[in-house]
C-alpha cells in the first residue's frame, strides 16, 4: 500500500475510534435548580449559592467543553445536562463540628435521547481549620467535588452511576 493511502487509512480509523459525544459542548444550567419535592431547610437555600456553585465547578472540572446557559436548555438540540439538587443537610456547626452533606442527581441527554445518569453524593466536616468556617463555606466543599465528579463522568458517561460518597 503507498505510504500517503496508508496515512489516510490510520487517520480516518483514528477519527472514528474517537468517540463522538466527548467533543461535543454540554449544555448545562448556569444555576442548578432544587429537586421540587426536597426538603431542603429555607435558609440554605436563601444564604448558599449551591446551586451556581455548582454550575461553575461542573464546567471548570470538566475535560468536555461545558457551556452555562440561563434558565432551562432544550434538551432537543445537541447535548444538555440536567442535574437536580436533591438534598442538602446542615448540621453542627465551627463549635460542635460540621456535619453536611449535599446530593444531586442527574441526566445526559444527547438530541433529546436519554445517554445516562447518576446520583451523586459528597460528605464533609469541614476539613482543616474547619471551625474558622461558615456552614456554606463548607456546603460549599461538597458541591467543589460533586463538581469534580460530575466534570469526570461526562467524559465516559456510564448509565446508573453512583459518584462520591
Amino acid at each position: 500500500m503507498h505510504k500517503k493511502t496508508l496515512g489516510f487509512v490510520l487517520l480516518a480509523a483514528c477519527a472514528f475510534a474517537t468517540p463522538v459525544l466527548a467533543q461535543q459542548t454540554v449544555k448545562v444550567q448556569s444555576t442548578i435548580p432544587y429537586a421540587e419535592d426536597n426538603d431542603i431547610s429555607d435558609t440554605i437555600k436563601t444564604e448558599c449559592p449551591l446551586g451556581t456553585q455548582l454550575a461553575g465547578f461542573i464546567k471548570q472540572y470538566s475535560t468536555v467543553p461545558v457551556e452555562l446557559v440561563d434558565g432551562e436548555a432544550s434538551k432537543s438540540s445537541g447535548r444538555v445536562l440536567e442535574v437536580t439538587i436533591t438534598d442538602a443537610v446542615s448540621m453542627g456547626n465551627a463549635w460542635m463540628g460540621h456535619q453536611k452533606f449535599a446530593k444531586i442527581k442527574g441526566t445526559l441527554f444527547d438530541n433529546g435521547k436519554k445517554v445516562a445518569s447518576f446520583k451523586a453524593r459528597r460528605n464533609s466536616m469541614g476539613g482543616a481549620f474547619g471551625g474558622f468556617k461558615g456552614s456554606c463555606s463548607v456546603l460549599g466543599r461538597t458541591v467543589e467535588v460533586l463538581g469534580q465528579d460530575v466534570g469526570g463522568w461526562l467524559k465516559d458517561p456510564r448509565d446508573g452511576a453512583a459518584l462520591g460518597d
